[in-house]
């Protein structure tokens, strides 16, 4: 089993970020292999990604949801992966943002990929792609056009 953890710093609102991130139907735009994401009900996503170059389809459920600060799941079939993606507020409007996964590698393309480093990259630049989204403005527009209600977390203090 592979670990990959990635963070960006981006220059938005902790709501925003989870918000979008938690749009998975919108992921494909700024996630690199990210094919389509489908919601089927609350806690369950049928996923179509391309990872080094083959095509997997599987389900995911998520385990945990905490609005504004974290998003957990793990794959129900196909590749077997779990993560979790982390928001920390740092002000008002900037957030870090983590994402770590733990995955088993299927197949040969997919081994090497891993081996060679390439679904590190890959996730590194997804938020990369995704910090640059959020701040030209479209991700938190669409984040604020969500009509979930939700209550910002409060600031953790730092010290």
């Amino acid at each position: 089993m592979s670990t990959i953890t990635e963070s960006v710093t981006i220059e938005a609102p902790a709501r925003a970020t989870y918000e979008q991130w938690a749009a998975y139907e919108s992921l494909p735009r700024f996630a690199d292999g990210v094919i389509n994401v489908e919601q089927r009900d609350d806690d369950v996503t049928h996923w179509t990604v391309s990872i080094a170059g083959v095509t997997r389809e599987f389900d995911a459920q998520v385990l945990e949801r905490i609005p504004g600060r974290r998003l957990a799941w793990r794959s129900l079939d196909g590749p077997q992966h779990a993560g979790a993606v982390e928001f920390e507020a740092i002000d008002d409007n900037t957030t870090r943002v983590t994402a770590r996964m733990d995955l088993v590698p299927e197949g040969f393309a997919e081994m090497a990929a891993d081996r060679l480093g390439v679904i590190n990259v890959r996730v590194r630049r997804d938020l990369e792609q995704f910090k640059q989204y959020m701040e030209d403005g479209a991700g938190q527009t669409a984040a604020a056009a969500r009509p979930e209600q939700w209550q910002e977390p409060p600031l953790q203090d730092t010290v």
